[in-house]
């Protein structure tokens, strides 16, 4: 019986790591521009930090999180999402004291959900977090910094960016307040499950993909409509910056996001591309978790991208594997020198592929394959004097050259 990779879990194989490496790259040099250096945290935390942070309430704490005890005893997590583990970055290296800090992650997440087409139990996510960002201003500029990072990776078409005010600590408990009374007028028409969001979280609610409790959301008084006296015009000013830069976008009052530490701007960026699956980015702000997590009190915003389904927006042959410039192949005998002259060509820059196995009809037939434009002939007689002959793969032509 072979042994197989874990239900959730995928290999990423040669032919689909090109686009992942070209994201990640578009993705390194459009955060470059907005001054974000990278930041790299441990795969591992200790369980209380996912629980303070995300929130004990959502589903991620409650049902997704791999957690276990290790041998002393110590309860760990494997990470499921990224800002909490850059926070905690923040605060144990002492960098909330000299703000701003702006910082970028890549790298593997890990919620045990159910596996479907872009969603994975290890998914990938490439993420910025921006330490001391304050003012509306801010907000619209890491909004324009994901929209550019779209543009720049040819998906510019196909997605949309939401926005909405989830509220800060004197405007969100009056509103919930006026949800909850809301919610228990229509409360037959709830799933089971937002039946006890309703008593714990009952802003979740908003969220569900039920059909009866999305007509019931539709129906419900919505944050942006009972903003507080700074988070009112913190919102407009948010609208106003990124109408002033041409970035388009739509207002949804019944984006709620996952995670509890969420404040004022929220966001989301979707495609209608992916069927249900439909944001492929999404964050906001978060002006509370540093000095939650013991940091000094330190506005904050940030947003992560989903790599999975990044690249299966990317069009098919947008981004493709690199192919070897030369491709070289020997008659019988002279592997060895033509090893030799590969090595060379290497250390000079080019990219060489051999196959040095064979007759050269089959060496050939792998040229073919492989792709080259050039196929380089090690033959017998032009070995003798120091020659190669230099074939194009396309046209056929071909002529002779020093092996030098």
């Amino acid at each position: 019986m072979t042994i197989q990779a874990i239900r959730g879990t995928r290999d990423i194989l040669p032919d689909e790591t090109p686009r992942w490496r070209f994201l990640e790259q578009t993705a390194r040099e459009v955060f470059a521009l907005h001054g974000f250096g990278e930041v790299r945290t441990p795969l591992l935390e200790k369980t209380e930090l996912f629980t303070r942070a995300v929130g004990e309430t959502t589903d991620i704490v409650e049902k997704e999180m791999y957690t276990f005890a290790d041998r002393n005893g110590d309860s760990l997590t494997l990470r499921p999402e990224g800002t909490a583990s850059v926070v905690r970055a923040l605060v144990e290296h002492g960098l909330d004291r000299v703000p701003p800090w702006k910082v970028y992650y890549l790298g593997p997440m890990f919620r045990h959900e159910r596996p479907q087409k872009g969603r994975y139990r290890q998914f990938h996510q490439i993420g910025c977090e921006w330490f001391g960002a304050e003012g509306p201003a801010a907000d619209a500029e890491m909004l324009a910094m994901a929209m550019r990072f779209f543009r720049r990776a040819g998906l510019g078409d196909k997605v949309t960016l939401e926005i909405n005010s989830l509220g800060c600590g004197v405007c969100r408990p009056p509103y919930r307040g006026l949800l909850t009374d809301s919610l228990h007028a229509r409360l037959e028409s709830l799933c089971p499950t937002c039946r006890l969001r309703l008593e714990r979280n009952p802003l979740r609610v908003l969220d569900c993909k039920e059909e009866g409790c999305r007509r019931v959301a539709r129906e419900s008084p919505i944050m942006a409509d009972h903003l507080c006296g700074a988070c009112g015009p913190h919102f407009d000013g948010v609208k106003g910056h990124l109408e002033a830069m041409g970035i388009p976008y739509q207002l949804n009052g019944l984006m709620v996001r996952g995670l509890d530490y969420y404040t004022r701007t929220g966001f989301e960026i979707t495609t209608t591309a992916l069927g249900s699956q439909n944001a492929v980015a999404a964050g906001g702000r978060y002006d509370a978790l540093v000095a939650e997590m013991g940091g000094r009190p330190t506005p904050s915003i940030g947003f992560a991208m989903g790599v999975e389904r990044l690249a299966l927006l990317l069009d098919e042959g947008l981004v493709k594997a690199p192919v070897p410039t030369l491709f070289v192949a020997a008659a019988e005998g002279e592997a060895g020198r033509a090893a030799v002259w590969a090595e060379r060509w290497r250390e000079a820059g080019i990219a060489v592929e051999t196959h040095l196995e064979g007759s050269l009809k089959t060496q050939m037939k792998k040229a073919g394959r492989v792709g080259s434009p050039w196929c380089v002939i090690v033959g017998v007689e032009e070995s003798q004097r120091g020659k190669v002959i230099l074939r194009e793969m396309a046209g056929g032509g071909q002529e002779e050259l020093s092996g030098e």
